[in-house]
């Protein structure tokens, strides 16, 4: 099969690009690096529940015991830390390309009574399997579609598993923020959707015909989603989201088209933090939804 990367017949789903899973990947550095980790924590603020959904999946499926679970491209460690909550007798072995990301993976566990039990590996998944060890759980959230060939990544997790251990696949269906009906710009939505897949922005396939290629017994796949009423986090996640399409897209969208998004940022303000500010007014929602595969090695 092709891979995700240039494939975009199978595609769907659009959102921050979480996965930092090898060098080749669409993630910049310096301050443009700085955004999208902030873009990441807030993500995963909003959609929380989404992530509860898709470790749920894995907590549930998972092997008695779990000692050791591999987290492939874990980013600023928002699924490691969830991961090691959830299976507290385990080791969490994050693995990311970005040694900056798993620096801030690593300060991001400071008091939180987990960094016992996380240890990071820098290594870049085109280059081969990571020296992990065996594991119990793998997991890839939103980061197998950035590797180069996929269906190599799957038949190393398969082989690196013990027999009845589990592989989760999360990747993000649509993620966009919900404007309010009097500003809303129903053709601008549907310009943005067709701009990122122009994009290729977030790309990948169903992975379940990859999951059993790699000899893996697909044993679940979930397609939790939400809706997050206007608050806060949704503000700077919708100030954040926008911001960065209008970056990223602005070779996809007519003059129209970006004078529109300009005109959709949210009202509520971002810097919440100053007491002699009034209360703000938070009128931007967010809506979004992941895909979960769960797959099993045979015993």
């Amino acid at each position: 099969m092709d891979s995700p990367g240039h494939d975009h017949r199978h595609g769907h789903g659009h959102g921050p690009e979480h996965g930092h899973g090898h060098a080749h990947d669409h993630v910049p550095h310096g301050h443009d690096a700085d955004g999208l980790a902030e873009l990441l924590e807030l993500d995963a603020s909003v959609f929380g529940t989404l992530l509860d959904q898709a470790v749920a999946v894995a907590v549930a499926h998972a092997p008695r015991p779990t000692r050791t679970v591999v987290d492939l491209g874990a980013g600023t460690g928002t699924g490691t830390r969830a991961l090691a909550r959830a299976f507290p007798d385990a080791e969490v072995v994050a693995v990311d390309a970005d040694a900056g990301m798993l620096e801030r993976l690593r300060s991001g566990l400071a008091g939180t009574g987990l960094e016992n039990r996380v240890r990071t590996v820098e290594a870049d998944l085109d280059a081969g399997w990571p020296d992990v060890g065996t594991a119990d759980v793998v997991w890839a959230s939103a980061s197998l579609h950035h590797v180069a060939d996929p269906a190599r990544v799957l038949r190393d997790a398969h082989d690196a598993l013990v027999p009845g251990g589990l592989l989760v696949v999360v990747e993000m269906t649509a993620t966009t923020p919900v404007l309010p009906d009097d500003v809303a710009h129903p053709e601008l939505a549907a310009h943005l959707e067709r701009a990122l897949g122009q994009a290729g922005w977030n790309r990948y396939p169903d992975w379940s015909p990859y999951v059993t290629d790699a000899g893996l017994d697909l044993v679940e796949r979930r397609e939790p989603s939400a809706v997050v009423p206007p608050g806060p986090d949704v503000t700077r996640w919708a100030h954040a989201t926008t911001s960065r399409q209008r970056e990223h897209l602005a070779d996809h969208l007519d003059p129209d088209d970006l004078a529109a998004l300009d005109a959709t940022a949210p009202t509520g303000r971002v810097d919440t933090n100053d007491p002699a500010d009034p209360a703000p007014t938070h009128t931007v929602g967010a809506r979004g939804g992941r895909i979960v595969w769960a797959a099993r090695r045979p015993r």
